[in-house]
């Protein structure tokens, strides 16, 4: 059988597994390779942390596991398409490819819908529901002055 559908095929269990925990039905799995180097869940409940959904967690494991921050040479398999967080740390992983089983629209039929935040996304910052408010500070900027004129500084 495909080495995709296995991968995929532990996402998926390891989704299902996860409901036991009282996690969220969502699972994802890193490998580099030929080889899972992680598995993550959705915590997001039992850890009260609304950051720790099954992609997030996948990577926070495999950069530890790898001592790296670039997963450039790894892909994911998630039991759902990401949500706008999550892909925005795939891109942020450096990840080249996603798997993904059930759809963003599988997930809202079961109540778990990010449609919204795509929508909010789209708008310009005055129309969206949760306020921008741009302060404009001295240290702020002094940060970036120091961190553009650093020479050995690591890019990420």
């Amino acid at each position: 059988m495909n080495n995709d559908v296995e991968f995929m095929k532990q996402a998926a269990l390891a989704s299902v597994q996860n409901i036991q925990n009282e996690g969220g039905p969502f699972g994802a799995v890193i490998v580099r390779n030929g080889e899972i180097i992680a598995v993550g869940t959705n915590w997001v409940v039992p850890k009260n942390d609304p950051t720790a959904h099954a992609e997030v967690e996948a990577i926070r494991q495999a950069s530890a596991k790898l001592n790296r921050f670039d997963l450039s040479d790894c892909e994911i398999y998630t039991s759902c398409e990401p949500c706008p967080m999550c892909l925005g740390a795939i891109y942020w992983a450096k990840i080249k490819k996603v798997y993904y089983a059930n759809t963003r629209y599988d997930a809202a039929s079961i109540g778990f819908d990010d449609e919204f935040i795509y929508k909010e996304m789209e708008k310009p910052l005055e129309e969206r529901t949760v306020k921008f408010i741009h302060l404009d500070v001295a240290e702020a900027k002094q940060a970036f002055d120091v961190w553009k004129n650093l020479e050995n500084k690591k890019k990420y």
